[in-house]
């Protein structure tokens, strides 16, 4: 499929399990099926984690960031595989390659640009940069497992 896809905030629900305080992603935009996607993360200072990591200078968790793509790369799944409404799970496997580039605090936009090196299957593996502003945040190559229950 060529034609790009976008995913809002109720179709994500409808792909991911995750929830407040751990969805982290708001909309998936350029969706290539099987490719490639981008999702977006806008993050404000009312979240959670900047209560304490850090009060004096909120810093997003680099772990949330990485987090972040693999659900930008959970959407991709979803789509490709005609998961939605279908209570699938999705585990990491492995992450590999990480590097934090530059902080992300309240106010930044976050790009999740996620692209599948391999898929088709229950095991994919991505490759995911976390850009903001045209800066890259993040980079990281990460394997995943997808759980579908059985009907």
């Amino acid at each position: 499929m060529t034609e790009a896809l976008t995913a809002d905030i109720a179709l994500i629900q409808r792909i991911l399990p995750h929830r407040y305080p751990f969805l982290l992603v708001d909309k998936v935009r350029d969706i290539v099926v099987n490719e490639s996607c981008v999702g977006i993360k806008c993050v404000t200072m009312n979240e959670p984690q900047f209560t304490g990591h850090f009060p004096e200078m909120p810093v997003f968790p680099g772990v949330l960031i990485i987090e972040a793509m693999a659900q930008t790369s959970g959407i991709l799944v979803g789509l490709s595989m005609d998961l939605v409404d279908k209570n699938a799970k999705v585990f990491f496997m492995g992450v590999d390659g990480v590097k934090f580039r530059r902080k992300v605090g309240p106010g930044d936009v976050l790009e999740l640009h996620v692209k599948a090196l391999r898929g088709g299957g229950k095991v994919w593996k991505f490759e995911g940069r976390a850009m903001v502003d045209g800066e890259l945040a993040c980079e990281a190559t990460f394997t995943a497992m997808f759980d579908v229950p059985k009907a």
